[in-house]
């Protein structure tokens, strides 16, 4: 990578974990504090932790198109300064309706797909699944930090002092927009990372890539769900005092990390995906039922971490899969409505979570996100077994009218590539190939 396309990738991938961890940090918390605030019932609890992902996931494509017109920059740090409003309200609400509008107003603050355009517009083509990799990996890195610190943070100094640091996450993720991110030299439209409508049909008429969809809404909706409950259940159930809460997620995800690397291996090395992935999903109903019945701290412990080891794997298998399924000139209109089905899973999972919780039967609420999981693994089993594609994007900014003609023509035929998209407007060729495919050919192709 240039050294611009490595400022770019390290400085979006850190805004992006800024503004995630302040949303994230709430959710192993929120619950075992919502008797503070006034009017507060289990229904509005759930809402008050899934209301941003409907905010989220409805208002992301907006701020892409308004990304477009006022540029990338503008819209990030706009979307920003509305986040860091709503965690001011959240701080300093005193109603659960307060927490719920501030909560509201961090989710509408949705700068996901101007960061991704942002980062096409400062990195080539060839290198952009690079970048897109490292700013993916953020978000994990981001999720399990919240997990850990946020406990420690809210029990120490209550919920207020939190949301206070997330709107202190949300200015200095401005700074680094203002200051380090790069100026892009011009600003196009990457059909690798952005959406476009005029695909959207062709996407949600895709069976596998609505069954994918599916998977990611019943995932988040899980997570959401289960971290409405489970807070409680440590605090109430196994008497583990708040700000100890840390030392059971932590060693959780040092172990769940250790349960996923055999998995990513069977998975990818050993071309079995298909079974990992349905394997992985039985995973989750084993550790909703598990946590159902589990009466004991290490039982409950033991669930945990075939839950995240689980959710991990599933969490970056299902985006990987789009991007094999879709077609290679459809990616970002495919991520795009995968990323808004997540978004509305968490908010729904919230939702449902507070429902559940007012029949005050935690183990109830478990065994209906096992059911729920029983649901997707039924889907699971009809899924087609992805092709082992990578996507590739060309430049052919280089080649004259002539050149151009010839590469449409004769790149379908080079050995490896299984399909070829070229949008002569944008003088660019978005590839599927196999894994491995050596690119000497194409090469050539190009420097004829």
């Amino acid at each position: 990578m240039l050294e611009t396309e490595k400022r770019a990738a390290f400085s979006l991938a850190l805004v992006y974990a800024l503004r995630m961890l302040g949303l994230f940090m709430i959710l192993p918390v929120f619950s075992l504090h919502a008797d503070d605030y006034s009017g507060a019932t289990p229904v509005l609890i759930g809402l008050a932790i899934g209301i941003y992902g409907l905010t989220q996931g409805l208002f992301q494509l907006p701020f892409g198109y308004l990304s477009d017109r006022f540029g990338r920059k503008v819209v990030i740090v706009g979307g920003l300064l509305i986040f860091c409003v709503g965690s001011i309200v959240a701080a300093e609400a005193v109603s659960i309706t307060e927490v719920i509008a501030g909560r509201a107003l961090q989710g509408l603050g949705a700068i996901a797909a101007a960061v991704m355009a942002l980062a096409a517009d400062l990195t080539r083509e060839e290198v952009r699944i690079r970048i897109m990799a490292i700013i993916g990996m953020s978000i994990g890195a981001s999720f399990m930090i919240s997990m850990v610190t946020g406990p420690v943070i809210a029990a120490e100094f209550g919920l207020r002092l939190l949301f206070w640091m997330t709107a202190g996450l949300a200015i200095l993720g401005i700074l680094v927009v203002i200051f380090v991110t790069p100026k892009p030299p011009r600003q196009e439209f990457h059909r690798d990372t952005q959406l476009s409508m005029q695909d959207v049909g062709r996407i949600i008429s895709d069976r596998e890539l609505l069954k994918l969809g599916f998977g990611v809404f019943v995932l988040h909706l899980v997570l959401a769900a289960t971290f409405v409950v489970f807070p409680l259940v440590l605090q109430q159930n196994l008497l583990i005092e708040e700000g100890l809460h840390w030392r059971t997620y932590l060693p959780v995800f040092a172990l769940s990390v250790l349960l996923l690397v055999p998995m990513v291996i069977v998975a990818e090395k050993f071309r079995k995906s298909e079974l990992v992935f349905r394997l992985a999903v039985m995973m989750l109903v084993l550790a909703e039922t598990g946590l159902a019945w589990s009466n004991s701290y290490v039982a409950a412990f033991t669930m945990l971490v075939l839950f995240f080891g689980a959710f991990n794997f599933l969490e970056a298998v299902l985006p990987a899969t789009v991007t094999r399924v879709a077609p290679a000139a459809m990616k970002g209109t495919a991520m795009g409505l995968f990323s808004s089905a997540q978004f509305i899973g968490a908010f729904a999972g919230g939702l449902l979570g507070g429902i559940l919780l007012g029949e005050g039967d935690y183990a109830n609420t478990f065994m209906w996100l096992a059911a729920i999981l029983c649901l997707w693994l039924l889907v699971a089993l009809t899924m087609r077994a992805p092709k082992y594609l990578a996507s590739k994007i060309v430049s052919l900014k280089d080649l004259g009218q002539e050149q151009l003609e010839y590469f449409v023509e004769h790149a379908p035929a080079i050995a490896g590539v299984h399909e070829v998209s070229v949008y002569e407007i944008d003088r660019v060729a978005y590839l599927k190939v196999e894994k491995g495919f050596d690119d000497t050919e194409l090469q050539a192709l190009l420097t004829r």
